[in-house]
C-alpha cells in the first residue's frame, strides 16, 4: 500500500459501494467540490456484514479506491474504512484499511467491575465542573452523580474501544490509521454531558479518536430522509459540536476530532442545518453514506430495456424474501409491506415509471419510500445473481456513473458541504 500522510481534514465523506464498481464516479463528485474550493476527503466504507453478504474481501475495496484515485488523478488524502468492526471481525481488515470505525454500541449498558468503576471515577473526577461554550444555550454542570451514572452505562463500552484501539496499534503501528468510535446504535441519544465524559474517557485510555458518531434523536433509516424533529436534531448537533470542541482542547485529543453522522445518505432535510452550524462554529463533519450508490446502480440499470428486466427481477425476488433481507437491518429500516407494489404490478412498468417509484425525488408523489427501502437492503439478491448482475452493471456503465456522480454531488455534497441546492 502506498504511504500517504494521514490527514482526515475538516470534511470527509463515507462513500460505500457494495460491488466496487463506482469508485471513479464517486470520486468525480468529490472532485467537483474541490473545483469549487472545498476539499472533502473520500472514505470508501464497507462493513464486515456487507462483505459477508456479498462474498467479498476488504482488499477489493482498497483496490477500487486506489484505482479510482490513480485514474482520476486525485492528489488529496483518501481512506478505506473497516466499518463497524470489533475484535472478532477486525483481522480481515488489517491489510486493506487505514480507517477503523470501532463499534461499541453493544457494550453500552453492560456493567464494568466495581474496581474498574472506582478507578474511572477517580480518573475523571478532576474534570467535573461547569462547561461553557458559544454553541451551548446554557452551561452544563457535571457532578459526581453524573459521573457515576455515566460509568454505570458507558465504562464497559469505553474499555472495549480501548481494547480494539490497542490491538490495532500493536498490529499496524501508532499513527498509521484513522480512528472513529461509534455509539450511534445505542438505544437513546447521549446527553452533551455523557458525550463529554465519553470523550474524556477515551482520552484517559489513550484512544486518539478523530471522529465520534453519537446517537441523535429521530430515525436515520436506510435510503430515505430523516424521520423526526429537525429542530431537535439541530439543537443536539449544535450541542455536540460544542462538546467536541471543548473535549479536544481539554484532553489533548486530535485537533481534527469531529462529529460523524451515520446512515447519513439522503437526509436532505438535515443538510442545510448541518451546513449552517458547521459554518457558524467553524467545525468539521464526517458524513457516512453507503446504499445510496447501490440504489443509483439499480436506477441506472432500469434506464434501458435489458437492465429494466434485471431490476424487476431483483425486486421480485426481494419481495418474496422481505423478512430475511431486513433482519440484519431491522433497526435502520421501517418498511410497511402493505405499501409495497406486487411484483406483477412492477412487471408492467416502463423504465420511467420504475425509476419514478425508486428515485429519491421528494417532489414526485410516485416515489415509494417502502419500495426504496426494500431495494436498499436487497443487494444480497444482486450478489446471488453473480455475473448476470455484474454484466448488467457493465452494460449500463454510462447511465449508472452519471447517476452516482450526480446523486453524490447535487443531492449530498452541494447542500451539506457547499451550501447550495
Amino acid at each position: 500500500m502506498e504511504s500517504r500522510p494521514l490527514v482526515l481534514g475538516r470534511y470527509s465523506l463515507g462513500i460505500g459501494d457494495r460491488f466496487c464498481m463506482e469508485g471513479k464516479a464517486q470520486l468525480r463528485a468529490v472532485k467537483k467540490a474541490l473545483d469549487k474550493g472545498v476539499e472533502i476527503h473520500p472514505v470508501w466504507n464497507k462493513s464486515n456484514r456487507e462483505h459477508t453478504i456479498i462474498g467479498t474481501e476488504p482488499i477489493s475495496t482498497r483496490q477500487e479506491a486506489d484505482a479510482a484515485a490513480a485514474e482520476e488523478q486525485w492528489k488529496c488524502s483518501y481512506f478505506v474504512d473497516a466499518d463497524h468492526i470489533g475484535l472478532k471481525t477486525v483481522d480481515r481488515f488489517l491489510d486493506a484499511c487505514d480507517y477503523y470505525t470501532l463499534d461499541v454500541a453493544d457494550y453500552i449498558g453492560k456493567p464494568a467491575t466495581a474496581e474498574q468503576t472506582e478507578i474511572c471515577v477517580a480518573e475523571l473526577t478532576p474534570i467535573l465542573g461547569t462547561l461553557k461554550h458559544p454553541a451551548l444555550d446554557q452551561q452544563i454542570t457535571l457532578t459526581i452523580q453524573d459521573l457515576r451514572a455515566f460509568t454505570a452505562k458507558y465504562l464497559f463500552g469505553l474499555q472495549e474501544a480501548a481494547k480494539i484501539y490497542e490491538y490495532l496499534k500493536a498490529k499496524k503501528g501508532d499513527g498509521t490509521f484513522i480512528t472513529e468510535v461509534s455509539i450511534d446504535e445505542s438505544t437513546r441519544p447521549q446527553s452533551p454531558a455523557e458525550l463529554y465524559l465519553f470523550l474524556a474517557g477515551l482520552a484517559k485510555k489513550g484512544v486518539a479518536v478523530q471522529t465520534v458518531a453519537p446517537k441523535f434523536s429521530g430515525a436515520f433509516l436506510k435510503g430515505i430522509d430523516y424521520v423526526g424533529d429537525v429542530k431537535k436534531f439541530s439543537q443536539e448537533f449544535k450541542s455536540d459540536l460544542a462538546v467536541v470542541d471543548l473535549a479536544k482542547k481539554a484532553f489533548g485529543l486530535p485537533e481534527e476530532l469531529k462529529l460523524s453522522v451515520h446512515s447519513g445518505s439522503d437526509k436532505f432535510s438535515l443538510y442545510p442545518h448541518i451546513h449552517a452550524l458547521l459554518n457558524q462554529y467553524n467545525a468539521g463533519v464526517h458524513l457516512k453514506t453507503a446504499g445510496t450508490t447501490w440504489l443509483e446502480e439499480v436506477i441506472g440499470l432500469a434506464s434501458d430495456a435489458n437492465g429494466l428486466v434485471l431490476a424487476k427481477k431483483i425486486y421480485a425476488q426481494a419481495f418474496e424474501r422481505i423478512e430475511e433481507l431486513r433482519k440484519p437491518y431491522e433497526t435502520v429500516v421501517d418498511i410497511n409491506v402493505t405499501n409495497l407494489p406486487a411484483p406483477s404490478e412492477i412487471a408492467k412498468l416502463s423504465s420511467p415509471e420504475f425509476i419514478a417509484i425508486l428515485m429519491h425525488d421528494r417532489t414526485n408523489p410516485r416515489m415509494n419510500r417502502d419500495f426504496r427501502q426494500l431495494i436498499h437492503i436487497s443487494f444480497r439478491v444482486a450478489a446471488e445473481l453473480g455475473e448476470e448482475y455484474m454484466n448488467g452493471l457493465r452494460a449500463s456503465r454510462a447511465a449508472i456513473e452519471r447517476n452516482v456522480t450526480d446523486n453524490l454531488y447535487i443531492r449530498h455534497i452541494q447542500p451539506l458541504f457547499l451550501g447550495g441546492n
